[in-house]
């Protein structure tokens, strides 16, 4: 079978609506002209509508990238040599963000969960009263395992005990597909990107900082590690193009903000809590299904709050075969990537369409495949 045919059933990129495919089909326009301004400015207040923020404070940030342009983002940022991080890992990705962060000069420290598991709260508690933490950062899905944390609960811990630590989200497999609160939970900066549950295509970096970080962005203590990440250089871009008043500083990605102007209008037009709704509904049936009726064992603790909506990781006797199998049949999953357990499982990826169009049966066809091949 064609690749074009395939269905595409991995943790990201996923598959588009018809509606954000045509939207890359844009003509090419002026990144400062009107009708680019106006495409823009929507897109800017609907993810401020995205992540649940503030009205008027804070700024959201739509910047050509991968979701790790966020990780730089913050270590470019919020980052001077010798700053503490406590970084909370669930999987490869929190460890990478870790990585990233002791390349901006952070003194890094981690706690980290067993495999498939959360950070006890109270391990959490106990660090944060040792010694001052510049920020906390919080994978809230890592994509490596399927864990999920609950950031609302480890968010307030911080706020009681040490309420001047910037608290930072990598939201980049929950952003879309999971409950978040960006305001009443108190956060400082959230990550996400355009390919997974906000079901765009790949190649955008968007983001939320709070007032807090954007008054530290335009004081006299604030020294960006980064020209091309510079908070001070983008802030005036993107209040420009928020107020229908577009700047240059470097060239905007035309139609990919474009399609992501058509997927936010699609999530919102839906509810973002009814999306949040169907993803939690597949993702549960489909990991019952899984459990209980083929006897498979889940790499995140299910049924608990620690297991994520918008993908499943599962252990399998022979990862590669299943994959090979669904591939045959024209269904494109993913192996595991925790180095300790890497070989045992398999990744099966339910974010936009997957999960909140009830024409499609791909989670179903896939459940088929994996129970033919077990």
């Amino acid at each position: 079978m064609s690749t074009e045919a395939d269905t595409l059933l991995i943790p990201g990129p996923v598959i588009l609506s018809s509606k954000v495919q045509r939207a890359l089909d844009v003509p090419s326009l002026s990144h400062t002209s009107p009708e680019f301004g106006a495409i823009f400015q929507r897109t800017l207040k609907n993810t401020r509508k995205l992540f649940k923020a503030d009205e008027k404070e804070g700024q959201p940030f739509v910047i050509a990238g991968s979701g790790t342009l966020g990780w730089d983002i913050v270590g470019a940022n919020l980052i001077d040599n010798n700053d503490s991080a406590l970084v909370v890992s669930t999987g490869v990705f929190s460890e990478f963000f870790a990585e990233c962060l002791e390349l901006y000069g952070a003194n890094v420290d981690k706690l980290t969960a067993e495999v498939g598991d959360v950070v006890p709260t109270e391990k959490i508690r106990e660090k944060l009263k040792e010694k001052n933490y510049k920020l906390i950062t919080l994978t809230h899905v890592d994509t490596s395992t399927a864990v999920l944390l609950n950031v609302k609960e480890i968010a307030e811990i911080v706020r009681q005990i040490s309420p001047e630590t910037y608290i930072i989200v990598d939201g980049v497999c929950s952003i879309g597909c999971e409950e978040f609160e960006f305001k009443k939970w108190g956060i400082d900066y959230c990550l996400t990107a355009s390919q997974k549950a906000l079901g765009a295509p790949a190649g955008l970096s968007i983001s939320f900082a709070s007032q807090r970080v954007v008054d530290f962005v335009k004081s006299d203590k604030y020294k960006p590690k980064s020209y091309f990440t510079s908070l001070k250089k983008w802030l005036p871009i993107m209040e420009g193009y928020e107020n229908g008043t577009p700047k240059y500083f470097a060239t905007p990605a035309i139609q990919s903000i474009n399609s992501l102007d058509a997927a936010l209008q699609e999530i919102l037009e839906d509810g973002l809590e009814a999306r949040w709704t169907k993803h939690a509904k597949m993702s549960t049936e489909f990991k019952d299904k899984l459990t209980k009726e083929l006897g498979l064992k889940l790499v995140s603790k299910y049924p608990a709050e620690s297991a994520a909506h918008g993908l499943t990781a599962i252990y399998v006797d022979e990862p590669g075969k299943v994959i090979s199998h669904l591939k045959a049949h024209g269904v494109v999953i993913a192996g595991g990537i925790m180095p300790s357990i890497a070989t045992k499982y398999i990744r099966v990826g339910h974010m936009g369409v997957t999960a909140c169009d009830p024409s499609v049966d791909y989670i179903p066809t896939c459940y088929k495949l994996i129970s033919e091949a077990k």
